[in-house]
């Protein structure tokens, strides 16, 4: 049973607030802001107490999600409440932000009356939901000339309009029933790749966290087939097929899957209702189908004027047709380090000191296959000795692969039954997330 559910940004603003049952003050948000600011730490206690009232919030979108309870109500039922509610909120605005949670908080307000009653929680399905929302969502992306870059002389579509643009996924589910909504379905998958290198170059440790989701624009959509590699093997004991194998060691499912013909065909059957929702989640550690893309030669020292000298080469080891972006890495300095001057082997490259965490951030936009980049760091670092250059490293080395996996997992078709009316668009989407942390070497001098 919930008393109260509050939204605010993360200086403490509240943008949402709605009290079910009038059991605590109205000072509650003041309250829950006070104890999560004053403890340490990136990650306060889901679950926090104050003179009786118990305080569960989730953090999406940079925003709290928060719920208060007097009663002994279970903390996951209400955690998982939250994350459905931000779910539901990204569905019907199109993007999860504090921009997008003002734009839309008469919405907003409209979802917690259907979703909630005097406490008690009814549903969180888009399905059961549209059919009593009234208020239409306003779109928080603003007018772009980039947009234009499909359209062509006269208004005639160009090639680029066969690729989807970034932000076509983060529309409100109820476009989709307006005369001029588009019909589309997008299945995205998606994979966390964690992995530790030896200074000497060996693959220490290695995990892979994926999922497929899918978000659905379509009016109504009876049954969606989705086709994996038929070499897809769970564990080791089932390998299968005549390819490459693309194998995990664990796999689940989202209780709306059929699995009739995933043993012989690795086919998924469901029936997608508008908006986003988890269909598989698969995990692999410690046997890499392939080496990581990235190589780091890191080279630390002192120089004979007291500075610390820390020189990277980074080489790109994906084929040459493909890139890397959003590239950052991340090496830890000593305390106490003062200024930072910098060499790069690039215009586009960026570099800075962040004093709070201790470290110097290299960010390179995009990286292609094939290159190698290098800089040189000269740090001012009072006092600097032998035992000051073991607090560097390990160096953590962030990137994202569109169109790649580290597990080898495609999909080979998606298709929708009955054949919809009018066009319809479907999408498939890879997104490699990856964190390399890669320890050094130090030369003392």
């Amino acid at each position: 049973m919930i008393s109260q559910i509050f939204i605010l940004s993360s200086k403490g603003d509240h943008l949402i607030y709605k009290d079910f049952r009038g059991e605590s003050g109205g000072d509650a948000v003041g309250v829950f802001y006070e104890k999560v600011t004053a403890l340490t730490g990136d990650q306060p206690p889901v679950v926090m107490s104050h003179k009786g009232l118990h305080f569960v919030h989730v953090r999406q979108g940079g925003l709290y999600w928060v719920a208060t309870t007097t009663a002994d109500s279970s903390p996951f039922t209400i955690i998982e409440f939250l994350n459905r509610l931000s779910a539901l909120v990204k569905d019907y605005c199109g993007s999860l932000s504090e921009k997008s949670v003002q734009m839309n908080f008469a919405l907003i307000y409209e979802l917690l009356d259907e979703a909630v009653d005097y406490g008690y929680i009814q549903t969180t399905s888009s399905d059961v939901l549209k059919n009593f929302i009234q208020t239409e969502a306003v779109s928080s992306r603003p007018f772009s000339l980039f947009d234009l870059s499909n359209v062509g002389l006269f208004g005639a579509e160009t090639q680029q309009s066969k690729v989807a643009p970034s932000s076509a996924a983060t529309r409100p589910i109820q476009s989709s029933r307006e005369q001029g909504g588009k019909s589309e379905i997008f299945v995205d998958v998606i994979e966390r790749m964690s992995v530790v290198i030896g200074s000497n170059g060996m693959l220490m440790k290695a995990d892979v966290e994926g999922e497929i989701r899918v978000k659905c624009y379509l009016p109504n959509c009876s049954e969606m087939r989705i086709g994996l590699n038929e070499e897809f093997s769970i564990g080791k004991s089932q390998l299968r097929g005549y390819g490459a194998a693309v194998r995990v060691d664990e796999v689940s499912f989202h209780q709306m899957v059929r699995l009739d013909e995933f043993d012989s065909h690795r086919i998924l059957r469901l029936c997608p209702s508008q908006g986003e929702q988890m269909v598989m989640q698969y995990q692999l550690s410690d046997d890499l189908p392939s080496a990581p893309p990235f190589r780091l030669f890191p080279t630390i020292e002192r120089d004979s004027g007291g500075r610390l000298l820390m020189y990277l080469k980074l080489r790109c080891d994906l084929p040459p047709k493909s890139a890397a972006i959003n590239v950052a890495a991340t090496i830890p300095v000593p305390k106490g380090s003062l200024s930072l001057s910098q060499e790069l082997s690039s215009p586009d490259q960026s570099a800075e000191l962040k004093p709070q965490s201790r470290a110097v951030v290299w960010k390179i936009p995009r990286f292609t296959g094939g290159m190698q980049l290098s800089a040189l760091f000269k740090l001012e670092v009072p006092g600097l000795s032998s035992a000051s250059l073991l607090e560097v490293g390990p160096v953590g080395l962030s990137f994202e692969l569109p169109k790649l996996t580290a597990t080898g997992l495609q999909i080979r078709f998606l298709r929708l039954s009955p054949v919809q009316p009018g066009p319809s668009q479907r999408w498939v989407r890879f997104i490699n997330i990856t964190d390399l942390n890669i320890f050094t070497e130090r030369s003392f001098s």
